[in-house]
Parts: C-alpha cells; sequence; structure tokens
C-alpha cells in the first residue's frame, strides 16, 4: 500500500443522482455500500468517479448544480456540475487530468465498456490497447531506423579504416626501407663527387659555379616533378567528374515527373486530419452519453413518474411509463429514451467505421506525398549536384591547360639549365655531370618518399584517433538495437501480456467460484489478414474461447451466447482486472469501482471481492444487504448515505 492509502478518503456530494448531500468516509482496503436499489448507492458511486475525474455522472433532476469533494491524504479535489443551455458543464480540479484510463478499467459500473466487451462481442483487442499511442511508438521506431542508419554508416567507415591500418604500416616500412636505400645511394655518389674534386686542379670559384649551376637544375627538375604531380592529379580528377556528370545527366533523363499535386494532397491531408479529429471528440462524447444514460437507466436515482407507480424503478422502466430527464429535468417517455439511445449506438458504430476510413485514406495520402516529396529532393539535388559538377569540370580543365603550360615552360628552362652546366670547363667534365645528375634525380626521389612517409605517418595517427571511438560506437549501436527491438516489440509484448493476465486471473477466478461443468475460458492471441484501403495489413486479434464439460465428461467448445449471467459477469469483470493490471492503472488512481453484481450468488460475489482487493488501494463496492452478509467481517460496512 502506497503512502497516500494510508489515510481515508473522505467525500462530500451535493446534488449528484439522486443525492441531495451527503459525506462519507472510505478506509483504505475493502468499502461495501450495503442496502436495497434505489437507495443512491450508485449514485454515490458515479459522485466519487467525478471527483476523480469521469464525466460519467449527471446533475440530480431538480437540481441546476451540484458538486463532489474528494479530500485525500493532505489533497483535496473538488468538481462541479452547471446546467446550462439544456446540458451538464464540469469544472474544477479532480483527481485525474485525462480519466480514460480510469474509466475503462478502474471505474466498473453496470455499463462499463471493458466490463460488457465481452458479453457483446467486442473486439478485446482494441479495447486492451485503446491507451497505447501506437503513432507515437512508430515515429520513435522511424527516428531510432534514421539513427541507426547513420551509426551504421559511421561504423563502416571506421572499420575501413580499421582494415587499412596493416596496409598502411606495411606501405610505411617499405617507403622506409625505400628511403634508407636512396639515402644510402646518395651518400655515395657524394663521396665519388669529393673525390672528384679533390683531384680537380681548378680554382675554388670555377667548382662553385658548377655547383650552383647544379643545384639551380636540381631546384628546376623538383619543382618541374611537382608540376607533373599536380598535372596528373587534375587529370584524373577530371576523368572522375566527368564520369560523375554523365551518370548525373543519365539519371535525371530518366527520371519520372512526380505524379500528383503537393498541394493538393496536403490540403486534402489537412481536411481529413480535422475530420478525424471532429470524429474522435464526437466518437468520444457519443461514447460517454451512451454508458451514463445506459448506467442511469439501470442505475438509482431517478424520479419516476407517480403514474407508473411501484416501488421498483428498473420495474417501472422496464414496463414502460414517463420519467424525469436527468438531463433537461422534463417528463419523457423511457420507450423514448431506450429509442434514443439505441439510435446513439447505430451512430456511433457509423462514425468508428467513417474515422477508419478516414484514417487508411490519411495512411495512402501521406505515403504518396512522401514518395513525390522524396521524388522531387531527388531529382533537385541531382539537377544542383550536375551544375556544381559542370562548373568543377570547367575549372579544372582550366588548371590543368594552365599546368600545361607551365610545365612547357619549366622543361625549356631545364634545357637551358643544363646547357649552361655543359658550358663550364671542369676537369674530368663528363663524369663530374653524370654523377651531378645521377645525385640531383636521388634528391628528388629522396624528397619525394620523405614527403610520402610523412603523409603516412600522418594518415596512421588520424586513423588510430579515429578508431578509439569505434567501440564506444559499436556499443551505441547496441544499444539503439535493443531500444528498436523494444519499441517493434511493445504493443506485442503489451498484447502478449494482456492476454496472460487474463488467462491466469481467469484460470484462478473459475477454481475459486466453482462453476459447474464450466472448465475453462481463454483468450487466443493470433494475426490475421486485414484490408485497409487498398492495402493487406497484418493485424492481431484476440478470439475468445470457453471449454465446458458435458455429463459423461467429454470436453467441447461452447460460445459466449450461452454462458450464464453469473459467468458473463465474471468474465467481464476479469477482463477489466487484466486491463486494470495490464496498464498499472494502480500507478494513476488508487481506487477501483464495482457495482452491479446481483447476477452473481452472493457467495461467488464475497470470492470476486476478496480476488479484487489485493490490486487496489480502495475497492469501493455497493452490495445487496444478502450479497453483502457474505462478506469478512474485516471490511468497512457503509449503509446510509447521508
Amino acid at each position: 500500500m502506497n503512502k497516500l492509502a494510508e489515510s481515508a478518503a473522505r467525500v462530500e456530494v451535493c446534488n449528484i443522482g439522486g443525492i441531495d448531500e451527503a459525506e462519507v468516509t472510505l478506509p483504505p482496503g475493502v468499502s461495501v455500500l450495503t442496502g436495497r436499489n434505489a437507495t443512491n448507492r450508485t449514485s454515490f458511486l458515479q459522485a466519487l468517479m467525478i471527483s476523480l475525474g469521469s464525466n460519467r455522472s449527471a446533475l440530480k433532476g431538480d437540481a441546476d448544480e451540484g458538486s463532489v469533494t474528494l479530500e485525500i491524504g493532505d489533497e483535496t479535489y473538488t468538481r462541479t456540475l452547471t446546467r446550462r443551455d439544456g446540458s451538464v458543464v464540469f469544472g474544477g480540479d479532480p483527481y485525474l487530468d485525462d480519466p480514460d484510463l480510469a474509466d475503462l478499467f478502474a471505474f466498473l459500473l453496470e455499463n462499463n465498456e471493458a466490463r460488457r466487451a465481452v458479453a457483446r462481442g467486442d473486439d478485446l483487442r482494441e479495447i486492451i490497447m485503446r491507451p497505447i499511442d501506437t503513432d507515437q511508438i512508430d515515429a520513435e521506431i522511424e527516428t531510432c531506423r534514421r539513427e541507426r542508419a547513420e551509426l551504421e554508416a559511421e561504423i563502416e567507415r571506421l572499420e575501413e579504416l580499421e582494415r587499412d591500418l596493416p596496409k598502411l604500416e606495411t606501405d610505411r616500412r617499405e617507403t622506409q626501407a625505400e628511403l634508407n636505400s636512396a639515402r644510402e645511394e646518395l651518400e655515395s655518389l657524394r663521396d665519388q663527387l669529393n673525390e672528384l674534386d679533390t683531384g680537380v686542379e681548378e680554382s675554388c670559384s670555377r667548382k662553385q659555379e658548377l655547383e650552383e649551376a647544379f643545384q639551380r637544375v636540381r631546384d628546376a627538375r623538383s619543382e618541374l616533378e611537382d608540376l607533373e604531380f599536380d598535372l596528373e592529379t587534375e587529370r584524373s580528377t577530371l576523368a572522375e567528374l566527368e564520369a560523375e556528370r554523365d551518370g548525373l545527366a543519365e539519371t535525371i533523363a530518366e527520371a519520372d515527373e512526380p505524379d500528383g499535386n503537393l498541394d493538393r494532397l496536403a490540403g486534402r491531408i489537412d481536411e481529413l486530419r480535422r475530420r478525424k479529429r471532429a470524429l474522435d471528440d464526437t466518437i468520444s462524447e457519443l461514447g460517454s452519453v451512451i454508458s451514463f444514460n445506459e448506467e442511469m437507466l439501470e442505475g438509482e436515482g431517478l424520479d419516476i413518474d407517480d403514474r407508473v407507480g411501484g416501488d421498483d424503478p428498473t420495474e417501472a422502466l422496464t414496463a414502460g411509463g414517463e420519467t424525469v430527464c436527468w438531463t433537461c429535468g422534463s417528463e419523457v417517455d423511457t420507450d423514448q429514451i431506450q429509442s434514443t439511445l439505441e439510435r446513439l449506438r447505430e451512430l456511433r458504430s457509423a462514425k468508428l467505421d467513417e474515422r477508419s476510413d478516414v484514417g487508411s485514406e490519411i495512411n495512402e495520402l501521406t505515403d504518396q506525398q512522401s514518395k513525390i516529396r522524396n521524388k522531387q529532393q531527388e531529382l533537385e539535388q541531382a539537377e544542383q549536384h550536375l551544375s556544381e559538377v559542370e562548373a568543377e569540370i570547367e575549372t579544372t580543365a582550366n588548371r590543368i591547360s594552365d599546368l600545361e603550360e607551365r610545365i612547357a615552360a619549366k622543361e625549356v628552362a631545364i634545357e637551358d639549365l643544363e646547357a649552361e652546366v655543359e658550358g663550364i670547363d671542369v676537369e674530368d667534365h663528363d663524369e663530374v655531370l653524370e654523377l651531378h645528375r645521377e645525385a640531383n634525380g636521388i634528391e628528388l626521389r629522396v624528397g619525394r618518399l620523405e614527403n610520402d612517409l610523412a603523409e603516412i605517418d600522418e594518415e596512421i595517427v588520424e586513423h588510430e584517433a579515429a578508431i578509439e571511438d569505434l567501440e564506444s560506437l559499436r556499443e551505441e549501436r547496441e544499444e539503439l538495437a535493443d531500444r528498436l527491438t523494444d519499441l517493434r516489440t511493445r504493443v506485442d509484448r503489451i498484447e502478449e501480456n494482456a492476454v496472460e493476465v487474463f488467462n491466469d486471473h481467469m484460470e484462478t477466478v473459475l477454481d475459486i467460484l466453482e462453476y459447474d461443468n464450466l472448465d475453462r475460458i481463454w483468450i487466443e492471441r493470433r494475426e490475421t489478414e486485414v484490408r485497409e484501403g487498398r492495402r493487406k495489413l497484418t493485424r492481431t486479434r484476440f478470439d475468445f474461447h470457453i471449454v465446458r464439460s458435458a455429463a459423461d465428461g467429454t470436453a467441447y467448445e461452447d460460445t459466449v451466447d450461452h454462458l450464464s449471467e453469473s459467468e458473463r459477469e465474471v468474465t467481464g469483470l476479469v477482463f477489466a482486472l487484466a486491463g486494470y493490471l495490464v496498464h498499472d492503472i494502480h500507478e494513476v488512481v488508487p481506487f477501483v469501482v464495482l457495482d452491479s453484481l446481483e447476477a452473481i450468488d452472493a457467495d461467488r460475489i464475497a470470492r470476486v471481492v476478496n480476488h479484487f482487493r489485493d490490486h487496489a488501494d480502495y475497492l469501493v463496492t455497493a452490495l445487496l444487504p444478502e450479497d453483502a452478509a457474505a462478506l469478512p467481517e474485516p471490511y468497512a460496512y457503509i449503509e446510509n448515505i447521508d
């Protein structure tokens, strides 16, 4: 029991249902409202529900204003009801901001939707899954998929770097070995030149002139080599750009024009979404109106016209006659109310079908809109990229032309420098000249190898630094994959859990209640194909099964129609309890409200209440005196609602 539920809850009621004024204290645990019919027990339960957030109750027929106050722990919650223009307006500060979950699975009056779902053959899965925002889950899945794709691309890039490292290390070793060899060869040539210089009988100035001339040749050849390398790079770039240009041009030529007008589609989608929101509001309002009026027809606190006669309001309504309308206060025929209710049910069913059709059309148009946008974006990007590539081709071609001119000029300059060297007269001229030329070539190779080695070292350092993030990215990818799996299976897990909880509790309750020849009631979860608009989709459904035993002990499957009223009521209550547990509603609201258990015999009512009491901090139920007598003494009993 949580700390809040250690305190008694005090409820003050004014002009709700059939109650003028009442104050009731509900201790933690089970509270039993005892009394005959028409003693305002259901009216009080509805008032309690109002204070918790529900709108499924009404003003007293002869009152224009009413209120309910709930004090629990250190908190106070007050709701007001005001009759205005023929309808009742709710105000104040309830316990719950959104009562939908509680209305479905905690406020279990006779016409509770989850409780009646089994008997009516409703879509049980739809009721269990109604509180789950599947659109939000789908959006989270799409976000996770995008993040995962980005992570996988980055991981693949880093893994490629990791695979490149051994080759880079090999390249480094080979380049270093080649550099060492070139340096040794250069050193040998320099030794030979020094020996020749020693034997040359010429002035120092002449030797200096020769050395300077050779240095100019070396510098010119180094510049020529750089220009030729740049030219090769630019030509390779040009070839790649031209291939990319041809591919883009072909892609654009083959691209189909998007089929459809985005503005018209957007307008239609907005229109459909407004229509769907309006339908949601209408369906919700119709559901509240239908449930409330069903409860009022079969509940308490109705002012039956004296002309009907009799003491039992339910018998009076069944027999026909007039009653004071709990909404407008005028006298109306009860058959007219029943007829209006039936039309409301038919209208709600039609609205549900219409909402489904609207939703399917929205999905189809949204898919079409997305495809058109993607096609347009791809085409625009391709055209923009083609324009950029063509501009780059022109720029590259200009650079190539400039490099070719500079190379030609440099080659002429080198020829002139070499001619200058050859014109210098020294002893052993030819041998010295050849050695200088050879040394010049090796010096250029040494410089290139040193640059290559520096680039390889830098690339290795960059690879190793990037790879340091690889493990953390892999862990992040695993976490994202787990998150994606969790999102994708969340709906499945909720469905599976709901079926498991219902089947387990149903088995327990049937064992406790000991119905004759009723062996098992269970739900089977299975997938089936359905059509939404033009698409075939896989959907989950809950199939309801009942197994009985014949007189000879043979088991056979029965239908819901053959359940007794008592069996049907118990099954509906257990289904509602399954929803209560699956959605952890005890964390949202500490109350469970039970009413209209008369179809179950007193001994079994006691067992049902005993089963439910373990799942709520406050369990409040209305029982006839003879049914309440079967309950254990420790429960709190409230006989007069005043």
